[in-house]
């Protein structure tokens, strides 16, 4: 499916060039620091903070917004070095993750990084887009380095990864320099109901760029963040439901949520093996794609059918708008986007939406209206996103949750299982369970004592209960989601039920909590 976002310019950061109207946007003032001001170009304080709001010079360059083709063309040709580039990223850091919170640990090697990276492009020439361009992983992401891999938890402080996560490998691999771990909604978004969006008791509370007082998106939030505010060229996040898409919705980027078991997953903390996938984020479609390219690397390294395997590289089929000429867009209505009409805040968001969809009827795309998910009574919460509401109208058979809660017992374990070290001895759920319980005041293990997770750890101790077993109950949840919302759901939204065949859904995804994002990670499933 394809989603429609809204873009708004950042603080002092070019948006993609979609064309579409700026919008001076001042935020409200909000905790620990003050309103961001549109008009306030280079030096304000934040909470008392002071905060240089300026995006560093690279040898008198302004990289602001620059794409990855502009960065390489710009390595290429001497303008400035790996190093230097590096090195303007890492102020940028500096300067403003103090008030963003998007990064959780800097790479203490980065700059040595860089250097061996100039070595290289002294000794031969042509190298690839991504050799020399900085980037963050969401800190989920194994590196077998002097950083630590904790999901943003103090219980993983001081465990040792055995290697690099395989996406990781494949970036180092082609050239790429590895800034740090970028922050998260803590456990991915896993370990409660209620939560602070974008809070990990490591990174703290990570905030969106256009407006402090909003929530960032989750739960790869940092990944989002540090691309939209020009602290990295792009990022790594991972998605098991939203967790790419929401975070890239809220500010104003590009984020691509690839087919589950095309990235490889090994060496990444896991939450279900059923729904997780690693994708890319990038200020455009084809930094985006060109980040993607970085992690895909054969058949042998996914877990997708070799048949369903990409034969040409992803940035081969980013195009301009004349790629749109013929194609035959669908509007999925019952309960995506009448909803967004029905909704008083989301008025306005709908006039944007239609405006978008006019300027893609204009490069010459036909966009069909009412071609719904059959099931979209079953599949869709009248509430909006939300991944265990069968369980509460008694039918955990049906809910997404149950497939998640069941495989994150499972998956946790055996990822703790494979650390290097583990000097708190955390080999289970129930040992982190406990953990957070014993430090419920800097990890919330219990309800109503940390200002960012008020339910404590509901969703870890529901998933605790399951004991990993893979039952009647569990098998049936997970033939029923795939089969509404592929053969039921998308598939045959695609098909119109005609046999008139479809090149894509065109859904809302910010508008009504994320149901959109929502349907697509049930399809996924591997």
């Amino acid at each position: 499916m394809v989603y429609i976002k809204l873009v708004k310019p950042l603080l002092n950061v070019r948006p993609p060039g979609l064309g579409w109207p700026r919008v001076t946007f001042r935020a409200f003032a909000s905790i620990h620091t003050g309103a961001m001001n549109k008009e306030d170009n280079n030096c304000s304080k934040r909470g008392g903070v002071e905060v240089d709001l300026r995006m560093p010079l690279c040898r008198s360059v302004d990289i602001e917004g620059l794409s990855i083709p502009q960065l390489h063309k710009c390595l290429e040709s001497r303008k400035f070095s790996v190093y230097d580039l590096t090195a303007c990223y890492l102020e940028r850091i500096r300067r403003v993750n103090r008030v963003l919170k998007a990064v959780i640990e800097v790479n203490p090697d980065a700059l040595d990084i860089a250097m061996m990276m100039d070595r290289e492009r002294e000794q031969r020439r042509n190298h690839g887009l991504l050799h020399g361009i900085p980037f963050l992983v969401k800190d989920t992401m194994g590196t077998k380095d002097k950083m630590r891999t904790t999901a943003g938890s103090s219980v993983l402080v001081g465990t040792v990864v055995p290697e690099d996560a395989h996406v990781v490998s494949l970036l180092r691999r082609a050239g790429a320099v590895l800034l740090g771990h970028a922050n998260l909604s803590e456990w991915a978004s896993m370990r409660s109901t209620y939560y602070s969006e974008g809070y990990s008791s490591r990174g703290g509370q990570c905030r969106n760029p256009y407006n402090l007082a909003e929530h960032p998106g989750g739960s790869s939030c940092g990944s989002a963040v540090a691309v939209a505010s020009n602290m990295c060229a792009f990022s790594l996040g991972t998605e098991t439901d939203g967790s790419i898409m929401v975070p890239a919705d809220r500010n104003g980027i590009v984020g691509i949520k690839p087919t589950v078991g095309l990235t490889c997953g090994k060496g990444v903390i896991p939450e279900s093996h059923s729904l997780d996938s690693v994708g890319t984020f990038g200020r455009t479609v084809l930094d985006a794609a060109i980040a993607l390219d970085g992690i895909v690397d054969s058949p042998t390294g996914a877990r997708l059918d070799i048949r369903s395997f990409p034969t040409a590289p992803f940035v081969s089929f980013v195009s301009g708008k004349e790629a749109l000429r013929g194609a035959q867009f669908g509007l999925p209505w019952k309960g995506v986007w009448e909803k967004v009409k029905q909704k008083e805040t989301a008025r306005k968001q709908y006039q944007i939406f239609g405006q978008v969809i006019e300027r893609i009827r204009g490069a010459g795309a036909n966009v069909i209206e009412y071609t719904d998910f059959p099931s979209a009574e079953e599949i869709i919460p009248p509430g909006g996103w939300d991944w265990d509401y069968p369980t509460k109208q008694g039918h955990p058979e049906q809910s997404q949750f149950t497939v998640v809660k069941t495989e994150f017992y499972n998956d946790l374990k055996t990822y703790l299982s494979n650390l290097a070290a583990n000097p708190n001895n955390i080999r289970s759920l129930d040992d982190v369970v406990k953990y957070n319980a014993t430090h419920a005041e800097k990890e919330g293990g219990r309800p109503g004592v940390h200002p960012a997770w008020p339910s404590g750890q509901d969703s870890f101790e529901m998933s605790l209960e399951t004991g990993g077993v893979m039952d009647e109950t569990y098998h049936h949840a997970l033939a029923y989601i795939r089969r509404k919302s592929r053969e039921e759901g998308i598939d045959a939204a695609l098909s119109r039920g005609d046999g008139r065949q479809l090149d894509g859904l065109l859904v809302p995804l910010q508008a009504d909590s994320g149901v959109g994002c929502q349907v697509a990670a049930k399809a996924g499933i591997y």
